[in-house]
């Protein structure tokens, strides 16, 4: 039975029996991706930060800004936990790291808002941690404008306004505001739809990297060949082919628990299956390049695991890219986490047709190209090259 296996076949149980004895393929394959999918999920559970810590540093203390400091504490994201007596006491906190904010009603504040003076409403934020600053900037800036508008409302009905009249002064202009895609604003479905699947492509490059550099390193490499009868192509394909097996089934269940357990916008999954694939492809493609221009194990790990993680800056969910330098812009295209963003926009969450998408399917099929550019090298040094630690 044995000689009518095909040589794809047999390399292909070559390898599989190589990946159930090897501990490390088990760990970087299966238990480090779950891993990392239990651990970002459960640290963004709640989808924003709530309660971060601010203090309150209310000299006018009157009927006025103590309705202030309880608006700001009503908020989610926003907790008061320490009331200061003067500014000095507030920025060492600040500066302990015991607090995020500093919200600052000055002396006379109330008296100066009903006398039609303007008062100054100042509030300070710790730029170093950016999200909690952001969030605590906007609570901050809404209750100030709330702040600003009531004082408007009492001096309006003060002179015999109506009420519509008054708003009409406050808000000239009514906004409706509609965040599409993500209108929770949760930051969980903003981030681990791409760190979960950039993470997933760092492993699938870095074990196609070494289970081809170990053969090197162990001096299996010629069993290998003799496997694939030879053929280096047949030898790529039944090997990787176990891999991708795994690395679909563990993407599938990464899929099944954003998009069906924990509810996250998605549009169309069939979609997001056929990019899930060409991501898993293409990064196999991104390893075999990369061995085969560096066929030494430490410097093809190096170069996968350098690869990788630019990827998440390049990609653009963290910083636009249309925001970088030009010659920059151009670079982000050699990284296929970036257009499996542009796909997870498209028909993940903004459900557009899919020719809209297409380029960015046909972008990731070209990255299967790569390694035919290092079968002649890579096969010379499976037959004739020593490993060079």
């Amino acid at each position: 039975m044995q000689q009518f296996k095909s040589p794809i076949l047999k390399v292909a149980i070559r390898e599989a029996k190589r990946l159930v004895s090897g501990k490390i393929y088990w760990f970087c394959m299966i238990i480090a991706p779950l891993l990392c999918m239990v651990f970002f999920l459960s640290l963004m559970k709640e989808g924003l930060p709530t309660n971060l810590p601010v203090a309150l540093v209310d000299i006018d203390n009157s009927t006025t800004s103590r309705s202030l400091a309880r608006q700001l504490d009503s908020f989610e994201g926003t907790e008061i936990i320490m009331h200061c007596s003067d500014f000095n006491e507030a920025k060492i906190e600040m500066q302990k790291g015991n607090i995020y904010g500093i919200f600052f009603i000055p002396r006379d504040f109330e008296q100066e808002a009903l006398s039609g003076n303007q008062p100054t409403l100042s509030y300070y934020t710790n730029g170093s941690y950016l999200i909690a600053g952001s969030l605590l900037f906007r609570d901050m800036k809404t209750v100030s404008t709330l702040a600003s508008g009531a004082v408007v409302l009492g001096t309006g009905r003060a002179k015999g306004y109506t009420d519509s009249q008054i708003m009409a002064q406050i808000q000239p202009i009514s906004i409706d505001t509609h965040p599409l895609g993500n209108p929770w604003l949760n930051y969980s479905v903003y981030l681990n739809n791409i760190i979960l699947p950039g993470i997933l492509a760092l492993l699938i490059m870095s074990v196609t990297v070494y289970s081809i550099g170990i053969e090197i390193k162990e001096h299996t490499r010629l069993d290998w060949l003799y496997a694939g009868k030879g053929s280096i192509v047949r030898c790529l394909i039944g090997k990787l082919l176990p891999q991708t097996l795994v690395f679909f089934a563990v993407g599938l269940i990464m899929y099944v628990v954003l998009y069906l357990v924990l509810q996250f916008p998605m549009g169309s999954f069939i979609a997001m299956v056929l990019a899930l694939i060409l991501l898993i492809l293409s990064s196999q493609a991104l390893g075999i390049f990369m061995i085969g221009i560096l066929p030494t194990l430490r410097l093809g790990l190096s170069f996968a695991c350098i690869w990788g993680m630019i990827a998440f800056s390049a990609s653009g969910f963290s910083f636009p890219v249309i925001a970088m330098h030009p010659a920059i812009q151009a670079l982000t295209n050699l990284f296929p986490l970036r257009h499996y963003f542009l796909i997870y926009v498209d028909q993940g969450l903004m459900s557009r047709d899919f020719v809209y998408s297409l380029p960015q399917y046909f972008a990731l099929a070209v990255f299967l190209i790569l390694p035919v550019f290092v079968l002649k090298t890579l096969k010379h040094t499976l037959l004739y090259d020593s490993y060079k630690p």
